[in-house]
């Protein structure tokens, strides 16, 4: 199943990704830094989606409160219900 999330407080405007048996696949961000979203999708790409949460969740972004590493997390969190 795919899921979308609206981003908040960062460049990109939305994640999409799917988590099948437990894994993170396919996530996608809709803009924001083209290389570091790309890098992000590519290392969790097969990750356990509550490990990848681990991870990510709470990393800033310059000033800004959040990231779209965060974003990521929170979009997981969703996804599973958390």
């Amino acid at each position: 199943m795919e899921y979308t999330y609206k981003t908040s407080g960062v460049c990109s405007r939305g994640i999409s990704f799917e988590i099948e048996d437990g894994k993170v696949k396919n996530v996608r961000f809709n803009g924001g830094c083209n290389g570091n979203t790309k890098g992000i999708s590519s290392l969790v790409e097969g990750m356990d989606a509550h490990e990848a949460v681990r991870k990510l969740e709470g990393i800033t972004c310059g000033f800004k409160k959040t990231s779209c590493p965060d974003q990521l997390a929170k979009a997981l969190k969703e996804a599973l219900g958390e």
